[in-house]
């Protein structure tokens, strides 16, 4: 369990840094914020490959993906992110 808790941190960061370097423009967000951003994309990244290929190894659609849906998961919750909730934040 504490081996799965660190490695989503790690691909977390990972993932959200990729996805704020990807995404253009500044995005005000600190580092535990890019971490969860990279954590969430990696659950989106993980649901949207399930829903693609019907086909998961766990038997469940809610899981980790690994690095590269977990960065096209992270890019998609910044762009919604940008998009709706960060408005104010995201354009200064």
């Amino acid at each position: 369990m504490l081996g799965l808790i660190i490695s989503l941190l790690v691909i977390g960061i990972i993932a959200g840094a990729l996805a704020r370097l990807i995404v253009p423009g500044r995005q005000n967000i600190s580092i535990p914020m890019t971490i969860l951003l990279g954590v969430i994309g990696s659950f989106v990244g993980g649901f949207l490959g399930f829903l693609i290929f019907q086909h998961d190894p766990m038997d469940g659609f809610f899981q980790p993906a690994g690095i590269i849906g977990s960065v096209i998961g992270a890019i998609i919750v910044l762009l919604i992110w940008t998009r709706f909730a960060g408005r104010s934040t995201a354009r200064r």
